[in-house]
């Protein structure tokens, strides 16, 4: 077996969303799936495109069409890019993968948050990279501080963003964006930002690639997944400048050769005619929120008020029980799955993730059994 691979492990949130099946009666709130259809236009142009017969190789690129009206929808953010600068890929993950192989170097160090997205550290260490982390602030915002005196101590080629982030639901404020941006600028280092829930945001959004200065040190990852809730169709993005794309799609070529050819035209139309489906997912995701954070905090749990994607990170330390066996005795005995906070790192112990990308009716029963489990194994807290 590849050395490399034996090293890491099948993602846990995959691991406790699989376990949920063997527990008769359980709920899950464990997977990032958007309990929206798919637009109705996306679906039409889908089947339009098989019945025009578009389901042959597309360029390894993607669809200039596609390619263009991303750097379309990016420029509504302050993001410029052109058509030749970004890469369609199958799905976000894909498009991960492609950067962190087509740019480290065995040995290169990385400089990744913690708690984050395990993919990041997983396929950095498969290339044999070696994985620094640093961590968020309490209320998992940016640490910039600690960044910097990473940055200072360690030879670090890399860094890695996520906002908002998955699992926290936290956001890049603007005051911590410009002064990422001065540090970018100082600093010999490459900024890989992964802004899949970008488009899930209650706040302001801000993005380091909104800077033209830093433009040839910032590689943005990002897709379709959540934003039309297609997340089987797997169609995503890399945008960068042309020195790093051009090895990239080497790896995307021999990895994938394309994304798949009618998601692709799905996505496109999503782009031009389905914003308004965004717009009234982005509403109801944040109205649960509110939701899942009242029930939260009538619970005295602690918890910080997530401002993008559809995570909420509670804290469960004041329960002396570390995250994996407290999650694993919610699900046998409270019927409850939520994704233990090591999940995502080590730093991630002491919390778990809740995802609230559920039906209303699933949310209330969810923390009717929460509430039930807690009153039942810790009276006292």
């Amino acid at each position: 077996m590849n050395s490399r691979v034996e090293k890491i492990q099948i993602s846990g949130i995959r691991r406790f969303s699989e376990k949920v099946k063997k527990v008769d009666g359980a709920i899950s709130l464990t997977i990032g799936q958007p309990d929206f259809n798919i637009p109705t236009d996306i679906a039409k142009a889908m089947i339009k495109a098989i019945e025009d017969g578009k389901t042959t190789y597309t360029s390894n690129a993607g669809i200039d069409e596609l390619r263009e009206e991303v750097c379309i929808y990016l420029k509504g953010f302050n993001i410029d890019y052109n058509k030749d600068e970004v890469c369609i890929t199958v799905g976000g993950s894909e498009g991960l993968y492609a950067v962190l192989f087509g740019l480290m170097n065995e040995g290169e160090k990385i400089l990744i948050p913690g708690p984050a997205y395990p993919a990041y550290e997983n396929i950095s260490i498969m290339i044999g990279a070696d994985v620094v982390n640093y961590s968020l602030n309490d209320d998992f915002t940016l640490n910039i501080e600690e960044i910097k005196e990473k940055l200072d101590k360690e030879d670090i080629k890399y860094l890695v963003l996520s906002f908002p982030s998955n699992p926290t639901g936290a956001i890049l404020s603007k005051v911590q964006r410009d002064e990422l941006i001065e540090l970018i600028k100082e600093r010999d280092i490459i900024v890989i930002t992964d802004e899949m829930y970008a488009s899930i945001i209650f706040d302001e959004y801000y993005s380091i690639a909104q800077s033209k200065e830093i433009k040839d040190k910032v590689i943005y990852v990002s897709g379709f997944s959540k934003i039309f809730s297609m997340t089987g169709l797997r169609v995503g993005y890399v945008a960068c400048v042309e020195k790093y794309m051009k090895e990239i799609i080497k790896v995307h070529q021999y990895g994938v050769s394309c994304a798949p050819s009618i998601a692709q035209y799905g996505a496109l139309i999503g782009l031009r005619k389905s914003m308004n489906d965004v717009e009234s997912m982005r509403k109801s995701f944040e109205r649960r929120k509110n939701y899942c954070i009242d029930r939260l905090r009538a619970l005295n749990i602690e918890v910080s008020e997530p401002k993008g994607a559809f995570y909420i990170f509670p804290s469960i330390k004041k329960f002396n029980m570390p995250s994996e066996e407290f999650c694993e005795k919610l699900l046998n005995e409270g019927k409850l799955a939520c994704v233990p906070g090591t999940a995502f790192g080590d730093l991630g112990e002491g919390y778990m993730r809740i995802s609230y990308c559920y039906s209303d009716d699933t949310l209330k029963e969810a923390f009717d059994r929460l509430e039930k489990f807690l009153k039942s194994n810790f009276q006292n807290c």
